[in-house]
């Protein structure tokens, strides 16, 4: 008799951390179907996302909803005579700084991505050439999971003493997401 593990039609067993994040990312969507949040630009949220990259001064500003792909439902980003490439509504989770945010459930500072090697190699720094990173989670306050986040980058880097103050600015935005779409979820 072969050993259990190579039965057929056997399901392939998971370890205990993928399972967890299974299940991390199964309560992730459940929220934001919860919250009724459309994969769409949401007017609301692209001003939300300008607000914030002109309060903070950096050139790009996003509301982040993490589908299988990161979505901006809010964007702002630089006059197209800015010489400053454009982006889309949407990335892989693969690429920038947000899945870390996600993943820590806390916010991260980045005023010079280049000063912490962990985060310097990355497409968003390859593609457009982005110094600067600062973003926040946005966590669902009957559950504790998070469900998007909201950040601003800039191809300058910043200098260390502004950043506690940037980092504010963006973490008052996502109180203010967070409350919006709050307001206009369905009730059940």
């Amino acid at each position: 008799m072969a050993p259990p593990c190579l039965l057929p039609h056997q399901p392939a067993s998971i370890s205990a951390a993928t399972a967890q994040l299974i299940a991390v990312e199964q309560a992730r969507q459940e929220v934001i179907a919860r919250i009724g949040i459309t994969a769409g630009p949401d007017d609301r949220m692209d001003q939300l996302a300008r607000q914030m990259a002109e309060r903070t001064g950096l050139a790009y500003g996003f509301v982040n909803i993490f589908w299988p792909h990161q979505t901006f439902i809010g964007l702002h980003q630089p006059h197209p005579d800015s010489g400053l490439a454009p982006v889309g509504r949407s990335m892989s989770r693969r690429h920038g700084w947000c899945p870390e945010v996600i993943a820590r459930q806390k916010a991260l500072p980045l005023p010079d991505v280049y000063a912490s090697p962990r985060f310097a190699g990355n497409h968003v720094t390859d593609a457009l050439g982005i110094r600067a990173y600062f973003g926040a989670p946005l966590i669902d306050t009957e559950t504790g999971v998070a469900w998007g986040t909201v950040c601003v980058i800039d191809p300058e880097p910043r200098p260390l003493r502004q950043a506690q103050h940037l980092l504010d600015i963006v973490k008052d935005t996502g109180t203010t997401v967070v409350q919006a779409l709050a307001a206009r979820a369905p009730a059940y």
